[in-house]
């Protein structure tokens, strides 16, 4: 599954009740370090996408969303499993040290 662009609307639908845990990836335009992100991100949701859902959504525009998870900063991160929020991350993290992250809440990584 590659990653799905969603906005406020779409993020309750999106995040909850679903059967596989979901990622959030909270991003911004201008933001230098979501573009150096966005490939792990992006590598994330093409190798785990059939067992993990991987959204991507800009703060500028989705006020909602970001007040909903407390976002402070970009980028960021949220994953929900069981319909709980159970991981937060905050500023630019390698994609080895975000599977070591990921790994601690989901078995299959």
């Amino acid at each position: 599954m590659s990653l799905l662009e969603i906005t406020d609307a779409e993020f309750e639908q999106e995040t909850q009740g679903q059967t596989k845990p979901v990622l959030v990836y909270f991003w911004a335009s201008w933001c230098g370090p979501c573009r150096l992100m966005a490939p792990a991100i992006q590598a994330i949701a093409k190798d785990y996408g059939d067992k993990l859902k991987v959204l991507k959504l800009e703060v500028d525009p989705n006020p909602a969303a970001v007040a909903q998870c407390k976002v402070e900063g970009v980028p960021a991160l949220r994953l929900f499993k069981n319909n709980e929020l159970v991981m937060t991350h905050e500023g630019a993290i390698a994609k080895p040290k975000l599977l070591e992250l990921l790994k601690e809440e989901l078995d299959f990584i």
